[in-house]
């Protein structure tokens, strides 16, 4: 097979591979969001189930970093063990600064929407918190880190055999026709007889 349907085999697998890296990582990263917005919620508002006020009521920013640096390591075991199990660095140790670093940023970006909405704008309400904060915020932070690691972070494609078996131990059930979509990548890279 060459030129043209092959280039749209080619397509189609990496689309295919794209799209089961896409909800994994949407997986992983709803249950980061659970803690991140949980645990943010925990430590300002009346979900506090200890005595008096919250621990960090009146301090939202300083409760958004501490919510989102608790959610980046569940994020990272979660991408390195199952959404990019297949990509990973040589070295645990550069891939997990790696990923703090760019999650800093992320969560920068998260920052800078909340002190935007509640110190420049004045919207002090916990909706407006919750809504500036968890939903642009993290929304914005959640574009900007898919990218970041596919580019920065789970850089390394493991060869055949690595790779088979992690995608083995980590497979997500996908509709047929992304099925026949790895079937044909898969074909494409087993060398040709002859």
């Amino acid at each position: 097979m060459g030129g043209i349907p092959a280039a749209v085999s080619r397509l189609r697998g990496t689309v295919g591979v794209v799209y089961r890296e896409m909800l994994k990582f949407g997986a992983v990263g709803l249950v980061a969001f659970v803690v991140d917005v949980g645990l943010f919620n925990l430590l300002t508002s009346d979900l506090w189930f200890g005595t008096g006020s919250p621990p960090l009521d009146g301090h939202e920013k300083l409760a958004k970093v501490v919510s989102a640096s608790t959610a980046t390591v569940v994020a990272w075991l979660g991408n390195r063990y199952w959404s990019f199990r297949h990509r990973r660095q040589s070295s645990r140790g550069r891939e997990f600064l790696t990923f703090v670093f760019l999650n800093v940023v992320a969560t920068g970006i998260a920052v800078l929407c909340l002190a935007v909405s509640h110190d420049l704008l004045g919207f002090t309400s916990r909706l407006a918190d919750n809504l500036s904060g968890n939903m642009i915020g993290i929304g914005l932070g959640t574009l900007f880190r898919f990218w970041a690691y596919r580019t920065f972070v789970f850089t390394e494609l493991m060869d055949a055999d690595q790779r088979d078996a992690a995608a083995a131990d980590a497979a997500l059930e996908m509709p047929a026709a992304a099925d026949e979509s790895a079937a044909e990548a898969a074909t494409l890279e087993s060398p040709r007889a002859g």
